[in-house]
């Protein structure tokens, strides 16, 4: 296994609280990154909010091509830590027009049109390329996602950023969402991109025939195939063993890309 360095990026609706992941910071951190390379297919975030994101759109894999010479971004959303009442928004609330999303984005009605969900620790979300969405405030969380930023953005309240109606409607599914994922056993979410399984260990457990990928650690400290990992870590795994111990307290993510 090896452990990814994480990249510290600095947002206007970033924290200073990172613990237990991460030490407090001076700067109001954003998102901490975990990028095995720019040419590996999936991208890794931690994600800490005080006040809202924008509201955007990803596109798919053959818009992005062409448009962006990019893969599209279709991702997924693991809560970690939520503030009472905190929420996250996908879809919309009623299905609506491309005319009226690009009339209710210059308004700001857009808000009022998305369907804005409660989120708590353990809710996954999954949010596949076209869906609206936006991040509130008083939120950790983790994003496993394809390895591209290609974002058009709706709504921005009033932040000094550029939209992009044209492209936003272009790519965006203007219908309702399902909300949070309802888990298969330890499968999270599944796609044509990954695989995310959430995995409780106590005191020790062996995996047979483990896939490659990454291990998202959360909670707990131990060791896995002999390596002591810590909350916040993210490491790459390239195991070609027909089992491996993990020993320790904690609960992490494995992430299989496909």
């Amino acid at each position: 296994m090896r452990r990814l360095e994480p990249s510290f990026r600095e947002k206007i609706w970033g924290s200073h609280r990172l613990a237990p992941w991460f030490p407090n910071s001076d700067q109001k951190i954003g998102e901490v990154w975990f990028q095995e390379s720019a040419d590996h297919p999936l991208l890794i975030k931690f994600i800490f909010t005080t006040e809202k994101l924008s509201v955007q759109v990803h596109p798919e894999d053959e818009y992005a091509r062409a448009h962006h010479s990019s893969r599209g971004k279709t991702e997924m959303w693991h809560i970690l830590a939520a503030e009472p009442g905190a929420k996250i928004a996908a879809g919309f609330r009623e299905p609506i027009s491309r005319e009226q999303l690009k009339e209710a984005s210059t308004t700001g009605e857009i808000e009022r049109l998305l369907a804005w969900h409660e989120a708590r620790p353990g809710d996954t979300f999954f949010i596949p390329a076209g869906t609206v969405h936006a991040i509130g405030p008083g939120l950790a969380l983790c994003e496993i996602q394809q390895n591209s930023d290609v974002t058009f953005r709706l709504y921005d309240y009033g932040r000094a950023r550029e939209l992009h109606l044209e492209a936003a409607a272009e790519v965006s599914r203007t219908t309702r969402h399902p909300g949070a994922c309802s888990p298969t056993g330890e499968v999270l979410a599944a796609c044509d991109y990954f695989v995310t399984r959430r995995i409780e260990v106590e005191n020790l457990r062996k995996i047979e025939n483990p896939e490659s990928g990454f291990i998202v650690v959360l909670r707990g400290n131990g060791e896995i195939a002999g390596a002591r990992v810590s909350p916040g870590e993210v490491w790459q795994w390239e195991n070609e063993a027909r089992s491996v111990e993990i020993r320790g307290e904690m609960t992490f993510l494995h992430i299989s890309s496909l």
